[in-house]
């Protein structure tokens, strides 16, 4: 990806994030919110700037004219995983450009644990906003996406789930994958959360799809629901 300058990423340590809800309970989110705490408290120790949730970069390339869910899933490639500052800044640098990308390809951007899948137990009651950009300028509204991403600051972080760069033969599409499509405040406070941080156009409109029904008509971006 093209880096014009080493933005700030908003960082939250361990000593920044609140108690986690339920500490001392038995499974659940408790012991994923103790590990990661303790994985910050090693990166703390030495030196490092821990972001509050690690993340994987995959990458697909699709086979046009075969959408079976199991050669999808096949193709899905783990790149790289990351969770500090500095382990972003190295895997990102060396990213291949969007530009130089070829057609159709996607790269997504994911909380560890979560697969790029609508079958993912994480995404399965979730959805995704959909944004379609002219190839000249999507390669800086991805990296403005995943700064924002990386850094915790889209609102109701904890319902985000990932964000992926689709490469299209005429067209480039951001989508922003959430938990629950059902929290209809959730969902639209993450539009305006959105559009906020990458200074989106008006012109520029936003749809809603659930992954349940992309299941149903086996498609990520026709027929979206809800559109802002």
């Amino acid at each position: 990806m093209e880096i014009s300058d080493k933005k700030e990423v908003e960082i939250k340590s361990s000593s920044a994030l609140p108690p986690p809800a339920g500490a001392g309970a038995p499974g659940g989110d408790a012991d994923i919110e103790a590990e990661e705490r303790e994985r910050q408290s090693r990166e703390l120790k030495a030196g490092l700037h821990p972001l509050k949730h690690k993340f994987v970069f995959w990458y697909t390339r699709r086979t046009p004219g075969v959408r079976t869910q199991t050669s999808y899933e096949d193709n899905i490639k783990k790149i790289v995983e990351f969770s500090t500052v500095e382990g972003f800044w190295v895997c990102y640098c060396h990213l291949a450009r969007s530009s130089s990308l070829p057609s159709p390809t996607d790269l997504h951007l994911f909380k560890e644990g979560i697969r790029p899948l609508w079958e993912d137990s994480a995404n399965c009651n979730g959805g995704k906003w959909i944004i379609r950009f002219k190839k000249a300028v999507s390669g800086r509204f991805w990296e403005d996406l995943v700064l924002a991403l990386v850094g915790d600051q889209l609102d109701y972080g904890d319902n985000v789930c990932g964000a992926v760069l689709s490469i299209r033969f005429n067209e480039d599409i951001l989508s922003v994958w959430n938990r629950n499509a059902s929290d209809h405040q959730a969902v639209m406070a993450l539009r305006d959360s959105i559009k906020r941080h990458l200074k989106l156009p008006h012109t520029y409109l936003m749809e809603y799809k659930p992954h349940d029904a992309s299941l149903r008509d086996n498609s990520s971006y026709r027929n979206t629901w809800l559109r802002g």
